[in-house]
């Protein structure tokens, strides 16, 4: 028998629902810890960021008017298909991070359990941040939560997986949309991700996931008009300065977490928080 020719896996972006190949045509060599070939990952371009965004803005309508039960169920069903890619996620954060099977699986069961974590805030999120207000006079005063927009969310470098995971699952669990540069060098485990995504309940344009160079492409979205918050922890320090000078132009939040926060310790409330607006309404009382 002959001996078969490998063939090489390519990948695609992630926009919208669908997977297109970047507009630019370019792609690039992922590899494992140890430099061996793994696949092509599509180099993205500021073309795909933009028409990213425009996909996260259509969908942030009807996502952020849906139910907070309902996205609750919608990112539990994404947590029961990555448990059922789990046997995949352990070896391609194994190759990606170059640890032993057994540290890959315990960060596999803890990405998916921190997944389960945010789905269950979900419809707990206005009552623990709302408030009704003392007033003085015949009137009620409500305070409520409500997402921001869509969010540019700059990946993890090294925690391809349980840290990807913490950043994105908030921003949605709160309502809001996101467009997502991937760690550079190990979106594998990102990729994935994307394809629990597309077969199941999310939306299409919830989450949108971009691989390729994270200096060529952040800058973009730091300036982009229709992106409301910027998550800056994947981003090098070299670049933090300029991506919150662009962020100004255009009056955005930005988050400013640890470049290399430790993703193992059991998060708080502060992602969902920093995604957020406070809306008070007035209502005089009736008879």
């Amino acid at each position: 028998m002959s001996d078969r020719v490998t063939v090489a896996k390519t990948y695609k972006l992630y926009i919208g629902g669908a997977f297109p190949r970047s507009e630019s045509g370019r792609s690039y060599p992922v590899s494992d810890s140890k430099g061996g070939f793994l696949a092509n990952a599509a180099q993205g371009s500021r073309k795909d960021a933009r028409d990213a965004v425009t996909a996260a803005r259509k969908a942030f309508g009807s996502w952020s008017g849906a139910t907070a039960y309902n996205r609750g169920q919608v990112l539990y069903r994404v947590a029961e298909v990555l448990e059922g890619r789990r046997e995949q996620f352990i070896t391609e954060v194994a190759q990606s991070e170059g640890v032993q099977l057994k540290k890959a699986q315990s960060v596999v069961d803890a990405a998916i359990d921190r997944w389960v974590w945010y789905a269950g805030w979900t419809d707990k999120i206005a009552a623990v941040l709302g408030s009704s207000n003392p007033v003085a006079g015949p009137y009620f005063s409500f305070s409520t939560p409500e997402p921001t927009g869509v969010v540019a969310v700059l990946a993890p470098q090294q925690s391809s997986l349980l840290g990807l995971v913490s950043v994105i699952a908030p921003v949605i669990a709160s309502g809001n949309t996101c467009v997502v540069i991937t760690s550079q060098d190990r979106p594998l485990p990102a990729i994935t991700l994307s394809e629990v995504l597309a077969t199941s309940d999310v939306p299409g344009g919830v989450v949108n996931i971009i691989t390729g160079r994270t200096a060529e492409i952040a800058p973009w979205l730091a300036s982009h008009a229709d992106v409301n918050a910027l998550d800056l922890t994947g981003s090098p320090e070299s670049l933090r300065a300029d991506l919150e000078r662009s962020a100004a132009g255009t009056v955005k939040r930005v988050l400013r977490n640890k470049v290399n926060e430790d993703f193992t310790v059991t998060p708080d409330l502060s992602r969902i928080r920093a995604y957020l607006e406070t809306k008070t309404v007035w209502h005089p009382t009736g008879v």
